[in-house]
């Protein structure tokens, strides 16, 4: 079994995957518009270049993500919950989150702590909350 995070954004959704595609080395991006398949009907005509369905794989886990963008008033964004990213060295840690920190608001700056040799939370800027860790080794 694996959980692979699937991310409502508020119409900004390829430029959201695209970036993580660069600055989280991932492969295979795919973005699938509502313009040409059966959903284009379901909304309004600003939304037919909209992202009906995407994904990039960062590792072994697929992230999907949509622009939402079938009810009326569309996506309601990210809200709730963090993807928590785990990487190998310190600094891939510190690489990463000032990637993901651009534009974004830091809610804990990226430091050592008693269970890691780097966390940090922020809020990228699509509105994404992330948790960047690297863990010491065990004792």
């Amino acid at each position: 079994m694996r959980i692979e995070p699937y991310l409502q954004f508020d119409g900004n959704c390829a430029q959201a995957l695209e970036y993580y595609r660069q600055h989280l080395h991932g492969t295979d991006l795919c973005l699938m518009p509502y313009r040409g398949t059966p959903m284009q009907e379901q909304v309004k005509e600003d939304w037919y270049d909209k992202i009906m369905h995407g994904s990039v794989q960062l590792g072994p886990t697929m992230l999907m993500g949509s622009d939402g963008g079938c009810s009326e008033d569309g996506a309601k964004g990210m809200h709730g919950s963090s993807i928590c990213l785990t990487v190998d060295t310190p600094e891939e840690a510190e690489r990463v989150f000032d990637a993901l920190a651009r534009d974004g608001n830091i809610q804990m700056p990226l430091e050592e702590t008693f269970w890691a040799k780097r966390f940090g939370m922020l809020k990228d800027q699509f509105g994404v909350a992330w948790m960047v860790n690297c863990l010491k080794e065990p004792a």
